[in-house]
């Protein structure tokens, strides 16, 4: 059976917010997604770097190595 489902942590365990169709001392394989509040906003990259008004040269994603490192582009 594979059923997606909600549940809530109270600091030590996890409870369903339904119940489920198991024995007890059934095993199950759990994947662990954490949903955000409704009242929050997800952080997403791309306003974060706009953000910052970064100013930086015109080439300085096809140079990135020779601006870090010094090192020059093979050709």
């Amino acid at each position: 059976m594979i059923k997606t489902l909600t549940a809530h942590f109270d600091g030590s365990v996890l409870h369903p917010n339904e119940s489920l169709p198991l024995e007890p001392n059934t095993q199950v394989k759990m994947t662990i997604e954490t949903i955000l509040p409704a009242n929050q906003n997800a952080n997403i990259f791309l306003d974060t770097a706009q953000s910052l008004n970064l100013d930086g040269p015109k080439d300085w994603s096809t140079n990135i190595d020779n601006y870090l490192y010094g090192e020059k582009k093979a050709t």
